[in-house]
């Protein structure tokens, strides 16, 4: 399934600094043998949303994400004011999606999200674009990713500090959309989160882990 570039873009924030993976890059790490930040790319692409990848300009990380996103269709920005967090990614990105209906953010260290879930934000979103929506757990614990509508850009765009959209999503309004098991809530920051979430998966090859959509490079 392809959705129209215009009606909603995707924001893949991956420009920070990894300070919890004792001088690893968590985004880098290999998922079904490729590095996550290019297995989740790829995800975005095949949605058939303009995607946006923002990067550090600074720090030992920013060439081996890039590098990591070689010729994949993305727009790569590199943010002077890393170091400030998500937000400096979140107002970027708001610009980006000007003329969109919507903002999905998709978080570069989620193994477990395939195309299946991009798709049901997108349609969920599609009944209802001006409301926020946020993926969930199957027993309804909040989650990533998200949809920012167009009417709350300009909220985005005066963002500042690591918390993000997380005051513009804590609105009773904001709608949530489950996905299977913990896929919404399992993100990896630490190396002993990639050990465990490593010891958790099937032995099979790593082309049978591949997700719908995804191609073997």
């Amino acid at each position: 399934m392809r959705h129209s570039g215009s009606a909603i873009a995707i924001l893949i924030p991956a420009a920070g600094a990894s300070r919890r993976m004792a001088g690893r890059d968590k985004l880098l790490e290999p998922v079904a043998g490729r590095p996550i930040l290019r297995r989740i790319a790829r995800l975005c692409v095949t949605s058939g949303c303009d995607t946006l990848v923002t990067l550090p300009t600074t720090g030992p990380f920013g060439t081996g994400r890039s590098a990591a996103l070689s010729g994949l269709p993305v727009h790569q920005h590199g943010l002077i004011d890393a170091d400030e967090g998500l937000s400096a990614s979140l107002r970027v990105g708001a610009q980006f999606a000007k003329d969109a209906q919507g903002l999905m953010v998709v978080l570069p260290d989620m193994p477990d999200i395939d195309l299946a879930d991009l798709n049901s934000l997108l349609e969920m979103f599609a009944a209802d674009r001006k409301t926020p929506l946020r993926a969930a757990s199957q027993d309804g614990k909040p989650g990533h990713p998200v949809i920012i509508p167009h009417r709350l850009f300009p909220h985005l765009a005066q963002l500042h500090g690591d918390k993000g959209a997380r005051d513009l999503l804590a609105n009773p309004e904001t709608r949530l959309c489950p996905l299977s098991g913990l896929r919404a809530i399992t993100d990896l920051d630490t190396p002993e989160d990639w050990a465990a979430w490593r010891a958790r998966q099937s032995p099979a090859p790593a082309h049978l882990h591949a997700q719908p959509g995804e191609m073997p490079t």
